[in-house]
């Protein structure tokens, strides 16, 4: 299980439970790391902001919004989502290549520049799928979220 802080945003009766609605901060090494300034995934990831990320969960516990909570998910949703993110649309632009190169550019009567369209074209499809079957799986992983603890109130 992995374990992350989030801050109570809102909190609900529901029976005998309570319904928690939860945001945190996505979290990077680029925020700690040295040579943040000169890395070009620093300063990417300056100019973006940070992202906030939103959960949902059901506890006994009694908790307030402004409340700080350590919460837990299962890392094999995790794994699994950032594999199909990452390796689909890779797989996708060697296909793309393939194609590219042995069917379309002979086709064509084309160089590198049809097999460089080719497999971008395929790699935007291989990330729109790969899009859209994460989706459902972090969505079945936001309802696996477990409230570990209660910290307190936020100090901000």
């Amino acid at each position: 299980m992995m374990t992350a802080l989030a801050t109570v945003t809102s909190v609900k009766p529901q029976g005998h439970h309570l319904h928690v609605e939860l945001s945190c901060d996505q979290q990077t090494s680029c925020s700690s790391c040295q040579s943040k300034s000169s890395c070009g995934t620093g300063i990417v990831s300056k100019a973006v902001g940070k992202k906030q990320l939103h959960w949902q969960l059901d506890t006994s516990k009694q908790v307030k919004a402004g409340d700080v909570v350590e919460i837990a998910f299962p890392e094999k949703s995790l794994l699994q989502s950032a594999a199909l993110i990452y390796l689909l649309p890779l797989l996708f632009l060697f296909i793309g290549a393939v194609v590219g190169q042995l069917w379309l550019a002979p086709l064509l009567a084309g160089g590198e520049l049809v097999v460089i369209l080719s497999s971008a074209c395929f790699a935007f499809i291989g990330f729109g799928l790969a899009k859209k079957w994460v989706a459902p799986m972090e969505q079945a992983s936001s309802q696996q979220v477990k409230l570990v603890r209660v910290l307190g109130e936020s100090i901000l």
